[in-house]
């Protein structure tokens, strides 16, 4: 059974398609993608996105193809461009089906013509092929190819220059390029016999509409250097290679390898998926699964880790350890988990965990106070799904010590531990904590100071360090009065009596009474700092003011700074990114509050899966086709924003299906 699929009539518009996303992936980082009218609409799009070691970074090396079957004196067209007022062909722009279960896949129909047209990149390396069956053909015709190439970073634009240099060299069925100095060559051959005729020319103006609704530049010149022709008829597979190495074996036994690899690993999904008796359930956790591991990569150094978000997000420090537990620990992943924990360990300094990552493997920046707190988060869910201890207290229990130390006696950015046993953060103008929006070089949402979650998840670090040193001896970390200490100030600071719920930010003698979805935190965790009787005033106030069909608002509509949509220029996206938009990472820890609030839990399990059930229904064919997005507007009808396919989004909806699996009825 193909994992997704979306049927198009012929009253869809182009319109409607061009918000239509699809995603493929390498392992390495790399991708291909564009809308399901193959008609780009980002800078992002391309068929073939490198994640190169030199030069650093991901690179957009072949945009797209224009691809085009000739027969009885037709062109059919498999890809579209936009142009300044012009959309190019304007003719049969649709294809009639599209597909993601092994891979994309595309089928086009007219008259006596049906072709069937599949992207596959090879895991682990930069390698593309697309395959074209051609079920029907009016007589002989010629599948034309025309390679358009981009060759720059995927956040650049390029133009025509003198540069590029435009020689290509023949190989069997095909030709290579060596474009600019210090970048990879290209390889482009296909399966059967070929005719290659160089035709070096730039095409100006390629126009990307989702740029300029972003405020950015949408406009960009690819080279084409010349068009390979194959003859086709009823029958025929062609399979065209692009790669950046010349790979000697046939490229159908790649295809099939691949293709069999992947059947491999999504039988072992289903697995994990076949726990659910419900077959909506099962199919989510499927695709949930699928999109999540789209995001564990091996970075160009080897180093295991977690793409926070497709098309333009790297691996962030905190995005991992919030994601690492729905893509790793709760499927049976527990190896890849416990690398990835040791790998972010190993570039833990004074105390701080990275983060981001840049493409320069060098460089990191510390200027996240959570990202620590979440480490120990990740080690309880590892614990919880593995029960091993001896890889805990050999591979992270040092750096874990480390970073209680260095939060208690105080370092870098402002961290330090008050008189309360409470932890602050940042100083005025920072941003430490994960809503770090900025405009105009300023806090959107100043939260520099005593922040609810960051306490929250201070104290259930606290607790778990407690925990494991009893278990491994190590009495310098036994807490027993600090513990008390820290829950009496938490309670003392956060909890607004009058109205049942915690505020967000202590700072300067004065409490933000804002009602934000931090609070939540206090619930869910493991350890919460909470007297029980208040947990379930704090998650109906959530689920009043914040709760979505498809995550929480990051602020209340009663709020006199509640932004309801998120769109417009870089400074108007960012000042509503958590002033009110939603995000469904957050339905994780309102579903594991509401549970541990719930007088009966199996109303509140009940409850859960219609929601998620509801919200994967609606969301699975929009936006990123079998991809959960990052963000969504908070007012209705909560239309998907952000990168198309977030690593958080979808690892906190698998744990959090996960969760309600241990959950009887």
């Amino acid at each position: 059974m193909p994992r997704m699929d979306l049927q198009f009539i012929s009253s869809t518009s182009p319109g409607q398609a061009l918000t239509l996303e699809w995603l493929e992936t390498n392992g390495l980082g790399g991708y291909a993608s564009s809308t399901v009218l193959n008609c780009h609409t980002r800078r992002y799009h391309g068929l073939l996105v490198a994640n190169l070691k030199e030069p650093p970074g991901r690179h957009v090396l072949l945009s797209k193809f224009e691809d085009s079957l000739r027969a009885k004196g037709r062109e059919y067209y498999f890809s579209c461009h936009q142009y300044p007022g012009l959309f190019f062909p304007d003719h049969d722009p649709l294809p009639t089906s599209f597909s993601i279960g092994d891979c994309p896949r595309f089928s086009y129909r007219a008259e006596e013509m049906c072709v069937h047209k599949s992207v596959m990149l090879v895991r682990g390396r930069d390698h593309l092929m697309v395959r074209y069956d051609i079920e029907a053909c009016p007589g002989p015709g010629v599948l034309r190819l025309r390679p358009f190439l981009a060759y720059r970073s995927y956040h650049s634009l390029s133009r025509q220059n003198p540069f590029l240099r435009v020689h290509t060299a023949g190989i069997r069925n095909g030709f290579m390029l060596r474009p600019y100095e210090g970048m990879p060559p290209l390889y482009i051959r296909t399966s059967v016999k070929s005719r290659f005729s160089p035709d070096p020319v730039w095409y100006y103006n390629f126009e990307y509409e989702a740029e300029r609704q972003r405020g950015y530049e949408g406009h960009e010149d690819l080279f084409q250097p010349g068009i390979l022709d194959v003859e086709v008829r009823k029958g025929s597979t062609v399979i065209v290679s692009v790669s950046l190495q010349d790979f000697k074996k046939q490229t159908g036994k790649i295809w099939t390898e691949e293709r069999e690899r992947r059947i491999r690993e999504r039988t072992g999904n289903r697995t994990v998926a076949d726990r659910f008796e419900d077959r909506e359930d099962r199919a989510n956790l499927d695709n949930l699964i699928a999109a999540g591991s789209q995001c564990l990569i091996r970075t160009p150094a080897g180093r295991p880790a977690v793409i926070a978000g497709y098309h333009w997000f790297n691996d962030w420090g905190r995005d991992t350890l919030i994601s690492l537990p729905g893509l790793t620990f709760c499927i049976g992943r527990f190896a890849e988990g416990f690398d990835i924990l040791a790998s972010l360990a190993e570039h833990e300094k004074d105390g701080l965990l990275p983060n981001c990552f840049s493409d320069h493997s060098q460089e990191k920046s510390y200027n996240s106070v959570d990202a620590t707190l979440w480490f120990y988060w990740a080690v309880q869910q590892a614990l919880q799904h593995t029960g091993d201890f001896e890889t805990v207290e050999a591979r992270l229990w040092p750096v874990m010590k480390k970073m209680i130390r260095h939060f208690m006696s105080g370092t870098a950015m402002g961290v330090f531990m008050d008189d309360g046993g409470l932890l602050q953060a940042g100083h005025e103008g920072s941003n430490p904590t994960w809503m770090d929006a900025t405009v105009a070089g300023r806090p959107v949402t100043p939260r520099w100071g005593c922040a609810v979650e960051i306490n929250a998840l201070w104290y259930n670090a606290v607790c778990l360090v407690d925990e494991l040193a009893r278990r491994f001896g190590d009495r310098a970390l036994f807490f027993p009065e600090l513990l008390p200490r820290i829950r009496q100030a938490f309670q003392e600071t956060f909890w607004i009596e009058e109205e049942g719920r915690l505020g967000d930010v202590y700072r300067n003698g004065r409490l933000d009474v804002a009602i934000r979805p931090n609070q939540v935190l206090a619930v869910s965790l493991p350890h919460s700092p909470l007297d029980p009787e208040r947990w379930p005033p704090v998650v109906a106030c959530v689920r009043r003011h914040l709760l979505t069909p498809c995550g929480l608002r990051t602020l209340s509509p009663e709020d006199p700074h509640y932004a309801g949509r998120y769109g417009g220029d870089s400074a108007a996206r960012d000042g509503a990114y958590h002033q009110g938009t939603v995000w469904p990472w957050l339905l994780a820890h309102f579903g594991e509050a509401l549970l541990k609030a719930a007088a009966d839990r199996g109303e509140a399990k009940r409850f859960l899966l219609d929601l998620l059930r509801s919200f994967l229904r609606r969301h699975w064919k929009e936006a990123g086709i079998g991809c959960v997005s990052e963000i969504f507007d908070g007012n209705p009808p909560h239309r998907p924003d952000g990168c198309i396919s977030q690593a958080w989004s979808a690892a906190e909806l698998i744990r959090l299906y996960t969760i309600l699996n241990e959950i009887g009825d």
